[in-house]
């Protein structure tokens, strides 16, 4: 049992190496930075456009649907590059499973068009 608790030494090394690497890293930028503020230089910059108004002004629900959307597609679409990789060794059996695949994710495509989710007013 104790030589199960030695073999994860090297992970544990490792992992303590990462971890004071990072708190010397942070601790050294802050006691060398510089230390200089100032009333522009803690203003909040987005884009070089100055802002004006309040930042919590509500984004529609679309714009976030439309992203999470993209986001689902576009994972999916990741499943298709080992297929098509692998696409000569799955023979006949990879090629139905993938139409099984293509075949749902077109399903639940023509869903999100039927409920009207891409559709911006």
């Amino acid at each position: 049992m104790n030589e199960t608790y030695i073999s994860y030494f090297p992970i544990l090394m490792q992992v303590l190496f990462a971890a004071g690497f990072v708190a010397f890293t942070i601790a050294v930028s802050h006691y060398i930075g510089p230390k200089r503020s100032s009333k522009n230089k803690d203003a909040n910059f987005e884009c070089g456009i100055p802002q004006h108004g309040n930042a919590r002004i509500p984004f529609s629900v679309k714009y976030f649907l439309v992203a999470i959307l993209f986001v689902l597609f576009d994972v999916e679409v990741i499943f298709m590059y080992p297929w098509a990789v692998n696409f000569r060794s799955m023979g006949m059996e990879g090629l139905l499973k993938m139409m099984l695949f293509m075949g749902l994710l077109l399903i639940g495509f023509y869903y999100i068009i039927k409920k009207g989710a891409l559709e911006w007013e």
